[in-house]
């Protein structure tokens, strides 16, 4: 479900500001669409986690932006064995 990004901020809590420093960093990339750009709710929890991570685990930038990257390569890889496992399943022809 595409959310506005005025419902993002306010799902999330994030400020406008942080918004687009995020957006910047490539921390969490909208949907542009020809008429306002818009976002998921997976979106709203990747901003929940950057959240976390910032201010209860006290992660700075950089560690920020290591962590997102390999919690990207591991939805990638599941992704992946998901795939891999429905190929393995699937009965011959």
């Amino acid at each position: 479900m595409k959310i506005s990004k005025q419902e993002f901020l306010i799902r999330s809590g994030l400020g406008q500001e942080t918004l687009v420093s995020w957006l910047e960093e490539q921390w969490l990339i909208a949907s542009d669409s020809s008429v306002e750009m818009s976002f998921s709710d997976i979106d709203v929890a990747r901003a929940q986690l950057i959240r976390d991570l910032q201010e209860t685990m006290g992660v700075n930038d950089a560690g920020v932006g290591v962590i997102l990257h390999l919690v990207d390569q591991l939805y990638g890889m599941r992704q992946t064995l998901m795939a891999l496992q429905n190929v393995v399943q699937r009965p011959p022809d």
